[in-house]
């Protein structure tokens, strides 16, 4: 950590040495009180007023106050100085953190993570403010020690004995302890990370546990990140004990000593006017400057040297290896849903989002058999994604009841709720964690045998052969959309649900792999809903819902052809827009031939499976 950061450093010094050196000087000027008030004091006691010649005395004193006006100046062109050492560092960083995030998305060809760089960029502004401080103070203190042990020498070199060994003493402590205080101030932005990253993914997917019921799992480990936070916090805390013990060594002591030893200093011939001038020296200039040395490298320093590693490690980070392969035992996952079998009933069910608004979906009659597969189709904004949501629970509808297996779905979300219902909706998401631990979110007590056969059912061998099998992390920014979309599928497979609904949960895949994931779940125990993202995805299933807004239609695709123009607008539509669709996809103008379709879809029409208005408009 510290080697990037000094590094880092090292070469921003190293490219503005000319504003440093005049930094520099102006900070000899700003310790010009530091370094005489001590030998000032010493000349107003012994030659002014224990000679009986007060006006001296206050000549001594009016000279010192002379001297701090001087500091006071130096002060401000050191502080204006500062700026032309700190902003070109703020420039570079912004610079390497940009370049870096948009090298990574260029070469993963995604958009760029806008939430890690609004982190990188407040670690910028973090590192610049602890920059300035750091300069500061640190070169600040160097210029005041060497100008109070000068002063103290010419006082009497005796002084020396008294001061330095227990400063020395006490930075040796404090720098000793430095990194240990470096790793634990790592350890609490790590933890901060973490928790906001946990925080963005959940309220990204609120819909998403709402619907899979997993308040309890997500609190859970949201409280396991939290309560991480607190530890990393409280051994830093713990740490600041030794910042303390520090300054008491190298700015208390001292003091301590001078008092303690006055009657041997002046039996030695050391005058009073020296011995208030160390005592002047020490609580006048080496304890403050002390004190603000271990106050800003304890924090600001702190925060400066995590920062400038995890700016530099962004900076650094490349594309995840494509090599290796995973290695696990074969089996099948246990999908037997326990407790029914899935059957689904709407009735009367009216949707809308504002009570004024015209409803999405307007008193809908809906019965689906267990283990029906039923496809969703119908233009941008006629309510697919809605429809999804209420039969999950996600949304209650404002007239009307939804039960599963007769039981209201918004009832169901006690209990193991994957047992029930899962929802994965289009941008699925993946946490930062193992491959194992994002598979098997919805299943914590899958077997390895299980997770395998499940892998193998969507389809997602050749991403965990490509991320090096299940231990491997599975970072969501080094993920392709397709790639979220498979973790997602594996790891609704693996829960015993008796409904899944897939909300264009495959738009991102390749028609083969889509028709890979979709035959899947409809093989799979259970009643399957898909809102369609393209034809072939109709095509498989046993029944097609059309959503106009206005209307509706269900049937089989051969019956929405000959009677629901809809229908037949979206088949041409999908067929000029989507060539390359599943291989043997047939045209809207005829029916598909028996071999091209499940043996499901060539059973009769189901007198339980209606809709409010059937079929569609011709």
């Amino acid at each position: 950590m510290s080697g990037r950061a000094g590094g880092l450093l090292r070469e921003s010094l190293h490219r503005r040495r000319g504003e440093f050196l005049r930094l520099t000087g102006w900070s000899l000027v700003q310790a010009v009180p530091a370094a005489l008030s001590g030998w000032m004091v010493a000349r107003a006691v012994d030659d002014g007023f224990l000679a009986d010649r007060t006006g001296k005395g206050l000549a001594w004193l009016v000279a010192l106050a002379g001297a701090v006006m001087v500091g006071a100046w130096a002060t401000r062109r050191v502080t204006l100085g500062l700026s032309a050492v700190v902003e070109p560092l703020r420039d570079e960083l912004v610079t390497l953190v940009t370049s870096g995030t948009l090298n990574r998305s260029a070469q993963a060809g995604r958009p760029v993570d806008t939430g890690g760089v609004a982190r990188l960029t407040e670690h910028v502004e973090i590192a610049r403010e602890a920059y300035g401080a750091v300069v500061m103070f640190v070169q600040g203190f160097v210029v005041t020690a060497a100008g109070v042990l000068l002063g103290l020498a010419a006082l009497d070199p005796a002084l020396l004995v008294f001061v330095l060994p227990p400063l020395v003493l006490g930075l040796a402590l404090f720098a000793g302890a430095l990194r240990a205080m470096a790793g634990r101030q790592r350890d609490v932005v790590l933890a901060d990370e973490r928790i906001a990253e946990s925080t963005s993914a959940v309220t990204g997917g609120l819909r998403d546990v709402a619907a899979c019921g997993a308040e309890d799992l997500v609190q859970r480990r949201a409280g396991e990140r939290i309560d991480a936070a607190a530890k990393a916090t409280r051994a830093l805390a713990r740490m600041t004990a030794v910042r303390t013990v520090s300054l008491g060594i190298g700015g208390w002591l001292p003091l301590v000593l001078i008092l303690a030893g006055a009657p041997w200093l002046v039996q030695r011939g050391v005058s009073a006017g020296a011995v208030l001038g160390a005592v002047t020296y020490v609580s006048r200039g080496l304890q403050p400057a002390l004190q603000g040395l271990v106050q800003v490298l304890g924090g600001s320093g702190l925060w400066l040297l995590v920062t400038l590693s995890r700016i530099a490690e962004a900076a650094e980070r490349t594309t995840p290896d494509t090599t290796g392969t995973a290695d696990a035992p074969r089996g099948h996952p246990g999908t037997v849903p326990p407790g029914g079998f899935g059957g689904v009933e709407l009735r009367g069910v009216t949707f809308g989002y504002a009570r004024s608004a015209e409803p999405v979906v307007d008193g809908l009659d809906l019965v689906l058999r267990p283990g029906e597969h039923l496809a969703v189709v119908g233009p941008s904004g006629a309510g697919k994604s809605t429809l999804a949501s209420l039969v999950a629970g996600v949304l209650e509808p404002q007239a009307g009841r939804i039960r599963l297996d007769g039981v209201p779905v918004r009832a169901l979300g006690t209990g193991t709720p994957t047992r029930h219902r899962v929802l994965i909706p289009q941008e699925a998401y993946v946490f930062d964690g193992t491959l194992w631990e994002n598979l098997t979110y919805l299943a914590p007590d899958a077997t390895a045998a299980q997770v395998d056969a499940a892998v193998d059912a969507v389809g997602a061998r050749p991403l965990v052969a490509r991320l090096g099998g299940y231990d491997v992390p599975a970072d969501p920014r080094e993920l392709s959309a397709g790639e979220r979309q498979l973790v997602a599928l594996v790891r609704s497979y693996l829960p015993p649900a008796r409904l899944v609904l897939l909300d264009e949960a495959t738009c991102h895949l390749d028609p083969a792999s889509e028709a890979r994931a979709e035959e899947a779940f409809a093989r799979r125990p259970g009643t399957l809903l898909v809102c369609a993202h393209r034809i072939s995805s109709a095509l498989r299933a046993d029944r097609v819902l059309v959503l106009d807004g206005t209307g509706t239609a269900l049937g089989t695709h051969e019956e929405l052809l000959a009677g629901s123009a809809l229908y037949r607008d979206l088949v041409g539509h999908w067929e000029v827009t989507e060539p390359s669709r599943a291989a043997g996809s047939p045209s809207a103008a005829q029916s598909p031939p028996t071999a091209q379709r499940p043996p499901t879809a060539q059973r009769p029409p189901d007198p339980n499976v209606t809709a409010s208005r059937t079929p569609g408009r011709s």
